[in-house]
């Protein structure tokens, strides 16, 4: 299976539901919602949203990108 198959295949399934119950906003300690269509975890508590790459959640402050709240 190729990158482009793989990323494709885990944005056709999105993240893992047990996952996304795991994870939380490392600056507020706070529940993420999940935008499909942007591949992105949304902290609405720091007004920001992590990237998914290749499946992965980049949950480094300095990597996410700001969002109006």
């Amino acid at each position: 299976m190729s990158g482009t198959e793989t990323a494709q295949t885990t944005h056709e399934r999105g993240i893992d539901p047990k996952l996304l119950e795991l994870l939380v906003c490392p600056l507020t300690k706070s529940t993420l919602d999940y935008d499909a269509v942007h591949q992105e975890l949304i902290s609405r508590a720091a007004g920001i949203a992590y990237p998914i790459r290749d499946g992965i959640p980049i949950m480094l402050p300095e990597e996410a990108r700001r969002i109006e709240r």
